[in-house]
């Protein structure tokens, strides 16, 4: 059949019975417009008319690979991968297409198998750019597992298994992820990650960003990444957040959203590529995420995403904690070879903490007070972010180039970071994150070493792009308690912005040079590799695995890196140490959640579920206080304005 191109949509519209996709046109060969540079560059293999050879000279074609593969993509395939998750009776699913050709259907099927028959629940149009297609179903039964299918016409069909809410399990295994370099020799698939992770069968998949790194070219490489992982993420809910490299930068400082020049790194802030690229990055690995908490766009009409997940009875934070970020040019003087690197060791660390700068922003805090409070059928409390509330590494890139400060980790700045851990203590949340490119698990301190919650940053899937190691120069155990350890280098450091941190474990690369870490021979001792995280709801006690990318899991924790597992309990997430109690109260009801507050600010002081039907509030200073409980959230007041005047 032959088609003028620009009629496509109303032609395929009517080839479909409906109007789905009448407003799309599907050759659009400038989505994005053609304003600057980053719009003029963007994701070129998969727009217009794709399916074309290039014309012109063909030297240095550094996507030769890419534009083959998703040219000879056999079209049974077409239907690439899927992505869900379902969260308080909703269920959102999200669908992947390679990119289709012009008498291709341009809308995708959900169905269901409902007594051994599959039924059609919706049908909805694919998206451009980036031929994603996204379905809502309400009033889901979480409660029992449901086989679906997604259909492209005739042309391509996946299916997978929406499984029931693990509320029945008493543990909750979580696989930790980040960070997933294109330069290995598995170029488009991840074999061994595979086989492990069913092993494990893990009830949540957190990627914590870098699930590519192609940068102008999001939709060829999120569609890398998808086949890599589509046998895995089709049969259990997955969380995706994306990160720098994600949506076209090395590192990135949101400032909300704004426009960035590309200066220093786009150390000015804000984001290089269109905003109608981001929202696509963002609409293809977000969506199937339940509503953000306020939706509202930020600068430039980017869209949000940061919200809750509650699964089996755990309450999942999910953070945007580059978004609202300040960049550092313009706010700190330079102190570097770059305006993000800082390696003067006589550095007044206060004075890069300049009030009024940013990390997660008004509105992600707002959001962290109200997620804190709220315990509707939650027990326990995780928050995902995408990068470390420290700095915990010394030695960045190639051979023994040591950095003494990165302003692109979350220690920075100081009193934003402060701030967060807070409410993440408050909740005794245990904190997830990825991009450093090397596993550590450390226990954060905020007044005082050891106060702060326990966070696990996973090691790089494929770590071949930027290495990193713990290293600390006086090659010194740290302070504090003495930590039973494998390893050499744990206790209480400060980080290079003045932090205080407890390092537990750390899995640093066997090679202290970057082009020894991109060769295949040395890929089993380069540090690739994932965390897995075991959440015991009746005890509290949870596990931090680090498991290297070609171990072999039947082993045992033989085979895990050096210095895990990690176990602690929940309650150690907060670690202060009380200077009172206030009196015993009976409680409104069992296993009852409590708050405590300051009596005359309002500020949050913690807010957990207990159990049992008394408690005996501690306090960590004096001052006035009011004690609230309730159900799943403190709602009834047992005590009012109790002064604590401890020696």
């Amino acid at each position: 059949m032959i088609f003028n191109i620009r009629n496509i949509p109303v032609i395929m519209a009517l080839m479909l019975g409906n109007s789905l996709c009448s407003a799309i046109d599907y050759t659009d060969p400038k989505p994005f417009g053609d304003a600057d540079r980053w719009a003029k560059k963007s994701d070129k293999l998969a727009i217009g008319e794709w399916w074309k050879k290039p014309t012109g000279p063909a030297k240095n074609d550094r996507w030769k690979e890419a534009r083959q593969w998703i040219q000879t993509i056999d079209r049974k395939k077409a239907l690439a991968f899927a992505l869900y998750a379902h969260h308080e009776g909703v269920l959102k699913l999200t669908a992947q297409c390679f990119p289709l050709l012009p008498d291709e259907p341009k809308s995708v099927v959900l169905e269901f198998k409902r007594d051994g028959k599959w039924v059609q629940a919706d049908e909805q149009p694919v998206q451009y750019p980036g031929w994603d297609v996204h379905f809502r179903v309400n009033n889901w039964d979480a409660s029992k597992n449901v086989d679906y299918r997604l259909r492209l016409g005739k042309v391509s069909s996946f299916e997978g298994l929406v499984r029931k809410d693990p509320i029945d399990k008493d543990t909750i295994v979580v696989a930790n992820m980040s960070c997933n370099s294109p330069k290995d020799k598995e170029r488009f698939t991840r074999t061994q990650f595979i086989q492990n992770l069913k092993k494990q069968n893990p009830d949540l998949l957190f990627f914590a960003g870098d699930q590519n790194y192609t940068h102008e070219e999001a939709t060829y490489g999120w569609l890398q990444f998808g086949v890599q992982f589509a046998d895995i993420m089709k049969d259990r809910p997955t969380i995706c957040i994306p990160d720098d490299h994600d949506v076209g930068h090395g590192n990135v400082w949101g400032e909300g959203g704004k426009k960035s020049l590309g200066k220093g790194g786009a150390t000015d802030g804000g984001y290089m590529f269109p905003a109608k690229f981001v929202n696509m990055v963002q609409r293809q690995q977000t969506w199937n995420l339940p509503d953000a908490f306020d939706s509202k766009p930020v600068k430039q009409g980017i869209g949000v995403y940061y919200n809750e997940l509650n699964l089996g009875g755990i309450s999942f934070a999910i953070l945007e904690d580059r978004k609202f970020k300040s960049a550092p040019m313009g706010n700190i003087p330079k102190m570097g070879p770059r305006n993000d690197h800082i390696n003067d060791p006589a550095y007044d660390r206060a004075a890069v903490d300049v009030p009024g700068l940013k990390l997660l922003g008004d509105r992600q805090l707002k959001f962290l007070d109200a997620w804190a409070r709220d315990w509707s059928g939650a027990v326990m409390k995780v928050a995902l972010s995408q990068t470390a509330f420290c700095g915990a590494v010394h030695m960045h890139g190639g051979g023994k180039s040591r950095l003494l400060a990165d302003l692109d980790c979350n220690g920075w700045p100081q009193a934003g970071r402060n701030r967060a851990l807070t409410f993440l203590r408050a909740a005794r949340a245990t904190h997830l994150c990825g991009d450093q490119h090397l596993g550590v698990v450390v226990k954060h301190g905020i007044e005082g070493y050891r106060d702060g919650p326990m966070a696990f940053t996973s090691p790089a899937l494929v770590n071949t792009i930027y290495g990193r190691w713990w290293w600390p120069k006086d090659e010194k155990t740290g302070g504090g308690d003495t930590i039973k350890s494998s390893l050499p280098w744990v206790g209480d450091y400060e980080d290079g912005l003045g932090n205080k941190i407890t390092m537990f474990a750390y899995a640093n690369p066997d090679h202290l040079n970057m082009k020894t870490l991109r060769e295949d021979s040395s890929r089993e001792n380069r540090g690739d590799g994932y965390g897995i995280v075991r959440l015991n709801k009746k005890t509290g006690e949870t596990v931090f695995e680090c498991w290297p990318r070609f171990s072999d899991i039947s082993k045992g924790d033989s085979e895990q890196f050096l210095g895990w597992p990690i176990r602690f309990n929940v309650t150690e997430n907060d670690g202060r140490n009380a200077v009172a109690h206030l009196k015993p109260v009976r409680l409104p009801m069992p296993n009852a959640v409590v708050e405590l507050t300051d009596a005359k600010t309002g500020e949050l002081i913690y807010c957990y579920r207990v159990t049992g039907e008394t408690f005996k509030a501690p306090v960590y200073k004096n001052g006035h206080y009011r004690l609230k409980a309730g159900k799943d959230k403190p709602t009834q007041v047992l005590l009012e304005n109790v002064q604590v005047m401890a020696k």
